[in-house]
């Protein structure tokens, strides 16, 4: 049977560039279907790009950085506003757009504008926005790239600037000087701690009696407890049970109620509990394609979904949800599609949140090892232990290390601190290949840097093994 192109994309975020690149330099016909008018997605519109610009503008206006020599009253720009940390975001989307067509354009992917609908198993409807009609093409292969959407719940009235999601941070008129952010993911946390350096009264609030529980204990009460330095107050174990916009002679605010009776009072709440899958407007059953929960989509070891020519990767099929992972996943699936071998590792993909300050962590935990009876030994080193750390003022950084207690192999590498999301490829890649502890011993990092991390935390954990 004769297809109009050998492999149909419907998203441009990072799964979906990653998937239609990688099939056009295997030589086949490619089509990208994005409903925006700019290519790039979430990632690049509104999610990781734009928050991880917001941050470092955050970062860079309020003197976040030097503080620790200079003294908790440094700053930079003494009244900080929305439109200062625009300018610095609106430029970098701009050229990331502008990257991400070019790579798709010189790899001679065509790019469709307008909302992809599912015709048939192998066939998919355009509908263009509106004025242009609609165009049906058909694909041997179909790679779903949708990514999620913010989940809203019903009740909630969001209004854009005062009950909000993280969508419409980068649409805010200006900052609110308390703010109560609602779910303590990824997202959510990223924003507290982002705001509170900005010295906005932040309290957070998630029914999870735990932060980030993924991620190892050690690193997240160390980031609790940077949390709490900043004026963050935690309601951990609390469930939301409403929230309202009211105005009073302090002006328009927002209240939360907990199901435990307490009520937080601020300026805005930003609420996010979660995304769901972009994946209702596709017309799944035409495609015989079956949704998961959510609106994600179930895939195979190999991004398969019940329709075996239909792949589906990227944040649409959940955890971990980044950018990094799912490009790869992107990749992966393109390779499969064509019968071209191509494997990863997904158990070393290493995870980078962006909190302030980051943390980034590849590997098990010391949770994961307790609960499979796997005998381990840890090593730690401080920033304020390195040279380097003194000389950028950070000197709450951590990095830890585990490895096996009777092999010495390395097992998980978690840190936290400035470059947390640099720092951790050094130990992704000997975990990749299963080296032991030694090899940081043995190792000559360049002085001064927080590299030299990895020999000093190597050197206290063998001194733990007597």
């Amino acid at each position: 049977m004769g297809y109009d192109f050998d492999l149909l994309v419907i998203g441009s975020g990072p799964a979906g560039q990653r998937a239609a690149i990688q099939a056009a330099k295997l030589g086949k016909r490619v089509i990208l279907v994005e409903r925006q008018d700019v290519v790039g997605g979430v990632c690049i519109n509104t999610g990781t790009i734009p928050s991880k610009t917001l941050r470092e503008a955050v970062l860079h206006l309020s003197g976040h950085r030097e503080r620790g020599i200079y003294g908790a009253s440094y700053t930079v720009k003494q009244n900080i506003t929305m439109e200062d940390l625009h300018f610095r975001t609106a430029h970098v989307i701009r050229h990331e757009i502008d990257v991400t067509r070019h790579q798709l354009q010189r790899n001679q992917v065509e790019i469709a504008v307008g909302n992809a609908v599912f015709a048939g198993p192998h066939a998919v409807r355009i509908e263009d926005v509106p004025g242009r009609g609609a165009r049906e093409v058909t694909a041997e292969k179909i790679v779903v790239a949708t990514g999620t959407k913010t989940t809203r719940d019903g009740p909630i009235p969001f209004d854009g600037q005062r009950i909000i999601t993280s969508d419409d941070v980068l649409t805010l008129k200006k900052l609110p000087r308390t703010l109560t952010v609602v779910g303590a993911g990824v997202i959510g946390i990223e924003y507290a701690t982002i705001f509170a350096t900005l010295g906005v009264r932040v309290t957070l609030v998630d029914k999870r009696e735990r932060l980030l529980p993924f991620i190892d204990r050690e690193i997240t009460d160390s980031l609790a407890y940077q949390m709490h330095e900043h004026r963050v107050t935690l309601r951990l174990g609390e469930e939301v049970e409403g929230v309202e916009a009211f105005a009073d002679d302090k002006g328009e605010r927002v209240r939360v109620k907990l199901a435990s009776g307490k009520q937080i009072v601020g300026d805005a709440a930003l609420y996010s509990i979660g995304r769901t899958g972009a994946t209702t407007e596709l017309n799944l059953d035409a495609a015989g394609v079956v949704p998961g929960e959510r609106g994600r989509l179930n895939v195979n070891a190999h991004y398969q979904t019940n329709q075996p020519h239909i792949y589906a990767v990227g944040d649409v099929i959940g955890f971990p949800s980044l950018a990094s992972t799912s490009m790869e996943q992107g990749r992966l699936a393109a390779c499969h599609a064509f019968g071209v071998e191509a494997r990863s590792v997904p158990s070393l993909f290493p995870y980078g949140i962006y909190t302030i300050p980051e943390i980034s962590t590849v590997g098990r935990t010391e949770e994961e090892l307790t609960h499979e009876g796997v005998p381990y030994e840890i090593g730690k080193a401080s920033y304020r232990e390195i040279a380097r750390g003194q000389i950028i003022g950070d000197s709450s950084g951590l990095l830890k290390l585990i490895f096996h207690l009777e092999t010495r192999q390395l097992l998980g590498v978690h840190i936290i601190g400035e470059g947390a999301s640099e720092l951790i490829h050094i130990g992704q890649a000997v975990l990749a290949h299963a080296g032991t502890i030694d090899y940081f011993v043995n190792t000559v990092f360049n002085y001064p840097t927080l590299a030299e991390c990895y020999k000093t935390a190597a050197f206290d954990g063998i001194n733990r093994l007597g």
